[in-house]
């Protein structure tokens, strides 16, 4: 091993998972080859998504998600619970709170202990946004919701701004997820391209939701994407305003809690290590 060999970290939120690499040293990000060769399942480490930390004036580390095509997200649930995870685990303290630069901002994260450290994360999100640039009602300034899809007769959905664009739809087969996402991902609607949740509402109150991620494809699990479906769900009044809700995705289940003004979307759900090792060398692949 050379002297100046770096370390990864693999972690994963209920199945989603990523590599974190610890850059607050050196301050430099990777570039969207880099991701996308780590990422690679067969020829690299293997991730749907690359978790840089650079450094922060205003919290403890700026998180920058890498997609596993490359593409920058504005922000990712799972993958901050995997940093809040690494970053405390890895401080020698217990702090009741930290804060996390994100492309959303600064966002407030409260661990919770088990006997190998942090074991769950709860998120602020901040507030869910109808009206949004990355959003079809940036430009027509009119929230997309319960809305004709164009382009796609019969089907109706909600866009939701969590810092990244989601399109949830309710009414909707699951299994039509792999069929219908990469279409409606790439719906001109959504400059930026979009997040797409296939939501059920299930007898006990919960959501089931599966997600076709913007730049992914299907993942175990998306966090921005549980909030995205519980706020259009709680907009349709098909689940109550103010209130935990349980949200299961093929990974694992989530905990999103929707304020009626929808002004401070929480999040709640487990972090897990995996495994270190060293960043293996690109050059020439």
């Amino acid at each position: 091993m050379s002297a100046g060999a770096e370390f990864f970290f693999k972690y994963h939120g209920i199945g989603n998972d990523f590599i974190v690499l610890d850059r607050r040293k050196s301050g430099v990000d990777v570039d969207a080859e880099t991701a996308r060769l780590l990422c690679d399942r067969r020829l690299g480490i293997g991730a749907d998504g690359i978790l840089s930390l650079l450094p922060s004036e205003a919290a403890v580390a700026r998180m920058v998600v890498h997609n596993a095509d490359g593409s920058v997200p504005e922000m990712c649930g799972n993958g901050l619970r995997c940093v809040v995870k690494y970053l405390v685990d890895n401080s020698g303290e217990r702090p009741e709170s930290i804060d996390v630069e994100t492309g959303a901002g600064i966002l407030s994260c409260t661990p919770g202990y088990g006997a190998d450290g942090v074991a769950e994360v709860e998120i602020s999100l901040g507030p869910a946004r109808l009206v949004a640039s990355n959003l079809p009602s940036g430009a027509t300034g009119q929230p997309f919701l319960d809305a004709p899809v164009p382009g796609h007769s019969g089907l109706r959905g909600h866009a939701v701004s969590m810092g990244n664009p989601h399109l949830v739809l309710f009414d909707q087969p699951l299994e039509d997820a792999g069929r219908l996402g990469p279409q409606l991902e790439r719906h001109p609607g959504f400059p930026e391209r979009t997040n797409v949740e296939f939501t059920r509402v299930d007898a006990d109150g919960g959501l089931t939701v599966v997600v076709w991620e913007r730049g992914c494809g299907l993942t175990q699990a998306c966090g921005t994407g549980a909030c995205a479906a519980a706020v259009a769900a709680v907009l349709a009044r098909r689940v109550p305003a103010d209130t935990w809700l349980r949200v299961s995705l093929p990974g694992g289940a989530l905990h999103i809690r929707v304020p009626a003004d929808l002004s401070d979307v929480r999040l709640r759900g487990p972090a897990a290590f995996v495994f270190t090792g060293v960043v293996p060398d690109l050059e020439g692949r």
